[in-house]
């Protein structure tokens, strides 16, 4: 067994490009020279410590630590020893352990993940001092460690601001623990932690909601929000001739917004009948604009009617952007409209890609073509969904950039020798990707654009095809789009595509987005392989198409997944009536829901509109990139220009009708 271990790694690594003697260099336990006998493999004793450790036998762990201290991969033992130290809930925090982990593996990715986990054991025990000073050298920074140092500094005589804080929040831990602390020393007051609850309110986070909403409610009102969560209708009944102190305000407030999710037409006629007048303006219009924002989630059209009545309000980041999806869906586009929402926005939030789109849009529509040309030529300069169509709006057909020179055999020879990539190839090797894919990312930091390529070209050696396009998407000036938009395999996903009958481009394009090309890819719902197929849509189409002998431990397998994949593709493409925008939607989010969101328009609307108002989050990313990516590809396939905007086409309103898809 260790025999065969050990030559699927060293495959793996002369993929890579390192060979025999960069596998002796990597401490594999292979001679650098042919011939030369090897001693016991420090690899089985790598992969000896990692399963010690995951049976918790630290014991075993402590005994092979120091046979491979020498190795490349010898911190990982060391880690996983240390590890639980730090996860513990009581006991000293172990500054010795720590401090000699970080100076001997100083600069590595490893050092910052110990560095991020000690912070977080330092706050829990209460050593603020030891927060700030590993704090120092934190260069991979999260919310939660952002909050364990806020709070340190707090702690120790600093001064931290309710707007620092509310940046950073994170649910969890560390930023309770700073809430709690800012919030006694009334730093954080009512009226801002009600605003974040109403944030969370606005996009269904109950436990976030309640939590916040614990600071100022009595135990009385806890309860009484969090029935009310769910039927919020006796609780608006019983409180309807009660005196509002802020407290019962906010508990107003948010037993509205849920009646909204629960009723929202009879709700909002009970809001206007009985509430809008008793409430303060500002608190009415924020509770008139969750009615607005879960009409336009629903793609209810009186969302638009709703949100022009909240200009004043001051609403969520998430409700801002529905704010202007709203005026986008009308009939005729509401222009003007869509540029004053925009306007309205955070400047953060109005900074973002989407945004600049249509506002440049919108000032174009309005007559100001010269400001509209200007934000569009900023765009166009990027390679994503809005940029390509930016570049539409002033002529640029979707085209393949000059590729940069490719990697010379010196430039090579030099990115090998990052220690960095190096441990990321023999983790890949041994298909531990949940450790290999950060210490990959975290080696890229720094580099230039030509150390980018020839790191995506080795990626590409070693059949790293999600390291590929991820490296490659990283350069600034000098760009491969056969690296950024890579297609492997041989051709076998073009012949499966075309032996079904839909565009290869537009399956590399899904294929890209879904798994990145990493055949072992499982979502957190269950979608596995290539093409990310539910094990139940999988044994659907199976059926449908009469494939033999399939069983779902199958779905992984390449012929099995890019057939079924492709099949599924397909089936939905024809019920969707050879839309490539609604049968992405479908893929993604089930073919049912374009057909019901399709049904919502009273006119036919353009493809870029309709892809902007799709109310899930999640599927109006995926959608967007999909159709970007399978543009390129056929730019790429073709070496012909291409048009992002006419793959989007125009979707016209079609009643909803049943499918069989699943």
């Amino acid at each position: 067994m260790k025999k065969s271990l050990k030559g699927s790694v060293v495959g793996r690594l002369a993929r890579a490009g390192l060979g025999l003697a960069g596998a002796a260099a990597l401490g594999l336990g292979v001679a650098a020279s042919a011939g030369a006998a090897a001693s016991e493999p420090a690899l089985a004793l790598l992969v000896s410590a990692r399963e010690a450790a995951n049976a918790r036998l630290w014991g075993k762990v402590e005994q092979i630590v120091p046979a491979l201290q020498a190795d490349l991969l010898g911190s990982y033992p060391e880690y996983w020893l240390l590890r639980p130290q730090l996860q513990a809930r009581q006991g000293p925090f172990p500054a010795t352990d720590v401090a000699r982990f970080l100076e001997d593996h100083r600069g590595t990715y490893l050092e910052q993940r110990v560095r991020g986990e000690a912070i977080l054991a330092a706050m829990r025990r209460g050593e603020a001092q030891w927060v700030l000073r590993l704090a120092e050298g934190l260069e991979v920074r999260n919310g939660h460690t952002e909050c364990a140092i806020l709070l340190a500094r707090q702690l120790t005589g600093g001064r931290v601001s309710a707007a620092q804080a509310q940046t950073v929040f994170t649910p969890g831990e560390a930023c309770w623990a700073l809430y709690d602390t800012l919030y006694g020393q009334q730093i954080l007051g009512q009226p801002l932690i009600a605003r974040q609850m109403r944030d969370a309110v606005d996009v269904d986070a109950k436990a976030t909601a309640l939590r916040l909403g614990a600071y100022f409610l009595d135990d009385a009102q806890e309860k009484a929000l969090a029935a009310a969560w769910d039927d919020p209708m006796p609780w608006l009944r019983r409180l309807e001739g009660q005196r509002l102190d802020p407290a019962r305000l906010e508990l107003v407030v948010a037993a509205l917004a849920r009646l909204a999710r629960k009723d929202m037409l009879p709700g909002h006629r009970y809001f206007l009948e009985r509430w809008a007048a008793k409430l303060p303006t500002a608190d009415a219009a924020w509770v008139q604009a969750h009615f607005a924002l879960l009409a336009a989630l629903r793609q209810n059209d009186v969302a638009h009617a709703w949100y022009r009545q909240t200009e004043a309000a001051t609403i969520s980041d998430y409700s801002a952007e529905w704010r202007v999806r709203s005026g986008l869906r009308q009939p005729e586009v509401d222009w003007a409209w869509v540029l004053r929402a925009i306007e309205l926005m955070p400047d953060t939030l109005r900074a973002e890609p989407a945004w600049r789109y249509w506002r440049a849009r919108g000032l174009a529509a309005t007559g100001q073509p010269r400001v509209a040309q200007a934000e569009f030529s900023t765009l166009a300069t990027r390679f994503d969904y809005y940029g390509l169509l930016a570049g539409e709006e002033l002529g640029i057909s979707v085209t393949v950039p000059p590729s940069a020179p490719a990697p010379s055999e010196a430039e090579l020879g030099e990115v090998r020798q990052i220690p960095g990539l190096q441990r990321a190839l023999a983790l890949f090797a041994l298909d531990w990707r949940s450790e290999a894919v950060p210490e990959w990312n975290y080696a890229l930091r720094g580099m230039t654009d030509r150390q980018l390529l020839a790191a995506a070209e080795i990626a590409r050696e070693a059949g790293l095809y999600d390291r590929v396009v991820n490296t490659s998407e990283r350069t600034r000036e000098q760009h491969d789009f056969r690296q950024r938009f890579i297609a492997p395999f041989a051709g076998q996903v073009t012949a499966k595509a075309r032996e079904v009958g839909v565009d290869p481009a537009w399956v590399y394009g899904l294929i890209r987005q879904e798994s990145r090309f990493v055949t072992s890819a499982r979502s957190g719902v269950g979608a596995t392989g290539l093409m990310q197929l539910m094990p139940a849509t999988a044994r659907w189409v199976a059926r449908r198409i009469g494939m033999e002998g399939f069983h779902p431990s199958r779905i992984n397998d390449f012929d099995v997944n890019t057939t079924l994949g492709t099949s599924y593709l397909q089936i939905v493409l024809q019920d969707l009536d050879g839309s490539q925008l609604l049968a992405s939607a479908g893929y993604n989010a089930g073919p049912r829901r374009p057909l019901n969101w399709r049904a919502t328009y009273q006119a036919p609307v353009e493809g870029a509109i309709f892809a902007e108002t799709i109310p899930f989050t999640e599927t109006r990313d995926y959608v967007q990139k999909v159709l970007a990516n399978a543009t390129v590809y056929t730019a790429l396939f073709t070496g012909e220009p291409q048009s992002l905007k006419a793959r989007l086409g125009v979707v016209a309103p079609v009643q909803a009708r049943g499918t069989e898809t699943p």
